[in-house]
């Protein structure tokens, strides 16, 4: 099942259901008004949803119209919880390699997360607002689950269970100001605003095999101004499979339903494969020939991020941002 959040000018959109191919989307609201509302009653609202989507795939249901993904919100235009993850750790070993330092043996074992700002999500088409281009706007390519209610203390056999969709995701960062603020050793604030998700959730029936062993085995295409910046394959070097990451949140509190788990920037060991962004790419650059060359975003720049499936069709629709300079 795939499902979508249109635009009708209210904070928290109107949800819809969305084709197999992403060519055609239905109202859903009878069903549930919104994705939030689908998340608190989803074993009540998903079987009604799947019946339309299933109408709305076999051609069964009058009441659709062309799928428009310019008029789309993120599935979830706001959320309860977004906690971000770093499951792979080859990634964080790279940057920390970069600058000279070691990194701890916890960090295979125990998974980096921070909890980052999920009342303003932008929309998978809505520009990226450039403040000061000394700060380092990046773009981070992830990919993230949404879970139903999680108890506190779920183990990651039972944590499975627990995830509703799945999403790409624009983890945007300002790398100039992450060092002064974990320098003061209370994480992440002002580096992290506000991110950007895929305009379709999907079901993990969606993945087909391509989703085992509690991983999306397939590549994360990233495009930089419309040149090819990386596919890594987010199923390779995965530390931290998604229910150890939703297990690890659930060590010392509940999860409602609705909670956005991140993977953290997708990254392979390959390097063939590229990077999903700027950062590592830099750093790759400094330990291979000790200058870095590739700049951070400006204004004008745009990324454009998707997953497709052995078929080539696009599963959540694209993430499509441009930069452009914020005024006051």
């Amino acid at each position: 099942m795939k499902l979508a959040t249109r635009d009708n000018q209210t904070k928290d959109g109107e949800l819809m259901v969305v084709s197999t191919h992403l060519e055609y989307a239905a109202t859903a609201r009878d069903i549930a008004p919104t994705m939030q509302y689908a998340l608190d009653h989803w074993a009540i609202c998903e079987p009604r949803l799947k019946e339309r989507y299933d109408q709305l795939c076999f051609d069964e249901l009058k009441q659709r119209e062309p799928f428009n993904s310019l008029k789309l919100k993120s599935p979830l235009p706001r959320a309860y919880q977004w906690a971000d993850g770093s499951a792979y750790v080859n990634h964080v070993e790279l940057v920390r390699k970069a600058r000279g330092a070691e990194m701890p043996d916890s960090f295979w074992t125990n998974p980096l997360m921070y909890q980052g700002g999920s009342d303003d999500f932008l929309g998978p088409y809505e520009s990226i607002p450039l403040v000061d281009e000394e700060w380092g706007l990046d773009f981070e390519s992830e990919i993230a689950v949404i879970t139903l209610e999680t108890p506190m203390g779920t183990q990651p056999d039972e944590a499975e269970k627990r995830i509703a969709l799945f999403m790409l995701v624009n983890d945007i960062s300002l790398r100039n100001l992450i060092p002064n603020e974990l320098a003061k050793g209370f994480g992440f604030f002002q580096s992290k605003p506000s991110s950007s998700f895929s305009p379709v959730a999907i079901t993990p029936d969606e993945l087909g095999t391509a989703w085992h062993d509690g991983k999306l085995h397939l590549p994360l295409r990233s495009i930089l101004n419309g040149v090819l910046f990386g596919t890594p394959d987010a199923g390779v070097d995965m530390t931290f499979a998604f229910p150890q990451l939703i297990s690890h949140a659930a060590m010392t509190r509940n999860l409602g339903a609705g909670t956005i788990i991140g993977s953290g920037t997708v990254s392979n060991y390959d390097r063939s494969k590229g990077s999903s962004c700027i950062a590592e790419k830099r750093m790759l650059e400094k330990i291979n020939t000790g200058n870095i060359t590739t700049p951070f975003l400006k204004a004008g720049d745009t990324i454009k991020i998707e997953m497709h499936n052995s078929l080539n069709d696009s599963l959540f629709g694209a993430i499509e941002q441009k930069v452009i300079q914020w005024k006051h």
